[in-house]
């Protein structure tokens, strides 16, 4: 049952990198569309975390899934500060577009 578990770290992966490949080809449409499908699997993750639990080899999986998640955000948000500076100045004290 742990199996399944660590799959969903495996799938938020995933979807975190192909988020950093649209960041690059700056298709922001993608990264938020990557973005969402993150929040379902992390939701996810958190209800099966409830009652399942990882083995030893499992969470040292997890702490290198986990790093290179981080690794991909912290990429994914260094190439979308011009775009995020962008909408800021086109926004002229409109609401936000982002929370």
């Amino acid at each position: 049952m742990s199996d399944m578990l660590i799959d969903y770290y495996k799938a938020i992966e995933d979807s975190s990198r192909r988020m950093l490949d649209a960041a690059k080809a700056e298709d922001w449409e993608q990264v938020v569309r990557f973005e969402g499908a993150c929040a379902v699997l992390i939701e996810q993750l958190r209800h099966r975390a409830h009652s399942e639990v990882l083995l030893p080899a499992q969470r040292i999986e997890k702490t290198r899934i986990m790093q290179r998640i981080l690794h991909n955000d912290a990429q994914i948000r260094y190439l979308a500060e011009p775009w995020l500076a962008q909408l800021d100045r086109h926004s002229d004290g409109a609401q936000p577009l982002l929370h």
